[in-house]
């Protein structure tokens, strides 16, 4: 018998789980909570925010959805998973509580340390002085994090000492991330190469994706702000089975079990963002959902139904469950308006998608309809997807079909996958 799934969310990213799901033979309608241009020509769009929680769970009751999939952190720290299981519904996504693993570092930082999951050294401090007199201390810079979410812009990575303390007054002086930074986290900077590593998650059992590499600042060389993510790639030839296999019993399995313990079971994907070196893997962050890009690069890949694995884990039944892969490769590049991440202009016409090849995928999020086609309305406007039987022609068709889309003041990072063609691995 088939479900009705409503999709929470209106990035690329939902865009992205929208087109998975109506793949599946068990859905018999795809709904979207706000959605986005794209996703009203696929699915049906609700108008409802993503953290209207009230809303979201009237529209659940009366339309009878089956599966209730949240892709914003925004709709978690909402508490709409909680809310939703109060009325027993179903509902792929953890509770308030269990997603403080994201939308607290502090937290995160903490739960790492009780349970012995590697991660670097740190220090929380709620007042920017104390923060800058232990910086001047230790005459070295940190990584600047902000305590809560910040939409991706919460993270700074100064150079040295002097640029540290900007950093903090950055975030806690100038409160460029809100109350998010009212907490923050300095860092130990390490160097390696990061890995995204997602796995779903039933309150005990955990079923890993394929790794995925993403590329958060800005600019080529990976210099410029943070973002939300530029782009990303997979699969990761610096991460392999043994190695995943390896972080789920070190970093995932540990975690999920310290917050099952805790009377606070996750069920949801868990995001790790793994720091890979020479001869260790740390933690860098927890997110409490799918990433954007890399769900835009790794559902592609994905041969598995997804409905079936998000029913599975959202109701504790991921015990039995497998994923089964396609063995091509994948290479997402984030088009963004320009003077992402910071001011831009909406409402510039995008011009080229009906010439994109077959089977290239242009998910949207930053776009909305006009009389004409399609405008921008964000900072991070399409990710373009290309597969291929190699990673170096991925990233060849993914840049030949970005040439293809035209929209004043378009920027993109043109670096890539560039590493992984040319220094596949680290060991």
């Amino acid at each position: 018998m088939g479900i009705s799934v409503l999709i929470v969310g209106s990035g690329a990213r939902e865009h992205a789980l929208t087109w998975k799901a109506l793949q599946s033979p068990l859905t018999t309608a795809v709904f979207c909570a706000p959605g986005n241009a794209a996703t009203a020509a696929i699915a049906i769009n609700t108008g409802l925010d993503a953290t209207d929680v009230d809303g979201i769970a009237r529209f659940v009751a009366e339309r009878d959805i089956g599966l209730t999939v949240i892709g914003p952190e925004a709709a978690v720290a909402a508490g709409l998973a909680d809310r939703l299981l109060e009325a027993r519904r179903l509902v792929f996504g953890p509770t308030r509580a269990a997603g403080r693993i994201e939308s607290s570092k502090a937290f995160a930082k903490s739960l790492m340390e009780r349970t012995g999951v590697p991660t670097p050294g740190h220090r929380v401090f709620d007042n920017p002085a104390a923060a800058k007199d232990y910086v001047r201390g230790e005459q070295r810079a940190f990584v600047v994090k902000a305590d809560g979410l910040a939409k991706g812009k919460g993270t700074l990575v100064p150079r040295d000492t002097e640029e540290t303390l900007e950093s903090i007054d950055t975030l806690m002086l100038q409160r460029t991330v809100g109350g998010a930074a009212d907490r923050i986290v300095l860092e130990e900077k390490i160097e390696g190469r990061e890995v995204s590593l997602m796995a779903l998650v039933d309150g005990e059992h955990v079923l890993a994706l394929q790794p995925a590499c993403d590329y958060k600042r800005a600019l080529d060389g990976d210099r410029g702000p943070n973002t939300g993510g530029m782009g990303g790639y997979s699969p990761v030839a610096a991460f392999d089975a043994d190695d995943v296999q390896r972080a789920v019993e070190t970093v995932l399995a540990p975690i999920v079990g310290a917050l099952r313990d805790a009377g606070t079971p996750y069920r949801g994907c868990l995001y790790a963002g793994l720091m890979i070196g020479a001869t260790s893997v740390q933690v860098l962050e927890f997110n409490a959902r799918f990433g954007d890009p890399e769900a835009q690069v790794l559902l592609p890949r994905l041969e598995t139904d997804l409905i079936a694995l998000l029913e599975a884990a959202a109701s504790g039944n991921l015990a039995s469950a497998s994923a089964s892969w396609t063995n091509r490769a994948s290479v997402g590049v984030v088009l963004a308006s320009r003077g992402y991440p910071g001011t831009y202009s909406t409402g510039v016409a995008i011009d080229g998608l009906g010439t994109v090849e077959r089977d290239v995928f242009v998910f949207h999020a930053g776009s909305a309809a006009s009389p004409s086609g399609y405008v921008t309305a964000g900072g991070r406007v399409l990710t373009v997807v290309a597969l291929a039987d190699s990673l170096a022609d991925a990233r060849d068709r993914a840049y030949r079909n970005v040439n293809r889309i035209r929209f004043d003041g378009m920027s993109f990072r043109r670096d890539l996958a560039q590493r992984e063609v040319e220094t596949p691995a680290l060991r």
